[in-house]
């Protein structure tokens, strides 16, 4: 938490074209206190968004989409008859590819014969909850190139709020602190502001990533009696500046 304080005579606020311009000015009459605090709000990510994907290589075009269109198909109808609805399943990126024979990473699979590599993933969102079981439905049909998480929150608002009246109260905390050193008694807010701070310096991105890239589509038939991996939800945390000013009996 960070704060800064001012104590003034009074808080004159002018509307200019750009916003609202703060002048503090000295006058016996109106004496205020200006703080200026941060504070922090956190909550478990309830929404997961599960990058599921797979690579898969060929002889020839043909073959190669063939062979594609099948495991494709595959993961698609899995994660649809476990009840992921089709609009919260978004393509992402599918390519067909020529191998290229003077790339080290293709040099082996170009030795083997293989001349073509197909490769397709989606963004899957559901509940946090569900975030282990759809990677793992996924990964046993096929989708041998997944891992990658995004957390997020159904409300960020809600969270964003909570961390500027956090610093609300802080703020008020502080000022009440300062006019006792002072002798005097913490009247009513005047004027108060919420500033978000810029992101990655004060707030959590609420990112978490689970990697797993799986060498063959055909690895997926042999894990069918493994359970879903041990994921949990990232944290989140939000934070708010709040400039009050407060009046001074």
């Amino acid at each position: 938490m960070r704060y800064t304080y001012i104590l003034a005579a009074a808080l004159l606020v002018q509307p200019t074209a750009a916003g609202l311009a703060q002048q503090i000015q000295i006058s016996k009459e109106n004496k205020t206190i200006a703080i200026s605090t941060s504070d922090d709000a956190s909550a478990l990510a309830d929404i997961a968004v599960v990058s599921v994907g797979f690579s898969s290589y060929g002889k020839d075009q043909d073959s190669t989409y063939a062979d594609a269109t099948r495991t494709s198909n595959a993961i698609m109808s899995a994660l649809v008859a476990s009840g992921v609805p089709k609009d919260a399943i978004a393509s992402n990126d599918q390519h067909l590819s020529p191998l290229n024979p003077n790339s080290e990473e293709d040099k082996v699979r170009y030795g083997q014969g293989l001349r073509f590599e197909f490769a397709q993933d989606w963004r899957v969102t559901v509940t946090a909850a569900q975030a282990a079981d759809v990677l793992h439905l996924a990964i046993i049909n096929g989708a041998n190139n997944s891992g990658n998480i995004e957390w997020q929150l159904k409300d960020d608002n809600a969270l964003q709020a909570e961390a500027a009246r956090k610093a609300l109260e802080h703020a008020r905390d502080i000022a009440s602190h300062m006019a006792q050193g002072l002798g005097t008694k913490l009247g009513g807010l005047v004027y108060a502001s919420n500033q978000t701070p810029p992101r990655g310096i004060f707030s959590n991105l609420g990112f978490g990533n689970v990697a797993l890239d799986t060498q063959s589509a055909t690895l997926g038939v042999r894990m069918k009696n493994l359970k879903p991996l041990a994921i949990s939800p990232a944290r989140i945390t939000k934070s708010a500046t709040v400039y009050a000013v407060f009046s001074i009996e």
